[in-house]
């Protein structure tokens, strides 16, 4: 009798294995099916944005330089952009939050000196330099980004937004680091450099002058 149920339990035993052994399979591919579908889903919500250059290049120009760079400021800004619809900014309206981070570049340009600009006084070299100027203002686009927007109900927002938040980012950034005296920098930094190499040439001593900005006839 002991050994008829040992056999029945085993027995028991053995198609309730088969069973989950069935069901596990049955609903994997079902698992895979739901796992696959909600990746589909989620490229379909936030799909990967294919970028392709247009392989024609065009060189508008070429020229020469001589810009000797000696300050660089790296600022951050914030811009807030949007358009007023006043009472109908819920359906409407246009907002965005934009973090703007960039560099500035600044320096004197020795293609607007000659063999004029320099002279020995008394056995002191004196130089004319031109006055410091900004080379480069722009944006990092690895670093800015768009923190928030918020679009009415009814728009899907202005397409130029971006842009001109992105625009008066980099006037803002060039304003702050004139304000910050980047220029004073540059001029400090410019004369630095230049001693050591008229040193380095053998003038030991040396005495700087600016020429008079050029006048902007526009």
């Amino acid at each position: 009798m002991v050994g008829v149920l040992l056999i029945i339990g085993l027995t028991g035993l053995g198609i309730v294995l088969t069973i989950r052994s069935v069901t596990q399979n049955a609903v994997a591919p079902v698992q895979a099916i739901g796992g696959n579908l909600g990746t589909q889903i989620a490229q379909v919500l936030n799909p990967t944005p294919t970028i392709l250059p247009d392989p024609i290049t065009i060189i508008h120009e070429v020229r020469s330089l001589a810009r000797l760079e000696t300050a660089q400021y790296s600022v951050e800004k914030v811009i807030v952009a949007g358009t007023d619809q006043g009472n109908l900014d819920f359906l409407f309206g246009d907002r965005l939050l934009f973090v703007a981070h960039g560099d500035v570049i600044a320096g004197i340009d020795l293609a607007k000196m000659g063999p004029q600009d320099f002279w020995v006084d008394d056995g002191v070299l004196v130089v004319r330099l031109p006055e410091p100027e900004v080379f480069i203002t722009a944006l990092d686009n690895d670093k800015s980004y768009v923190f928030d927007r918020d679009t009415g109900l009814l728009t899907q927002g202005d397409i130029n937004l971006e842009t001109s938040a992105r625009q008066v980012a980099e006037d803002e950034i060039e304003r702050a680091s004139l304000e910050d005296g980047i220029l004073n920098q540059a001029r400090l930094n410019a004369e630095s450099y230049m001693t050591r190499l008229f040193r380095a040439l053998g003038y030991p001593d040396v005495i700087y002058m600016y020429q008079e900005p050029t006048p902007d006839l526009n």
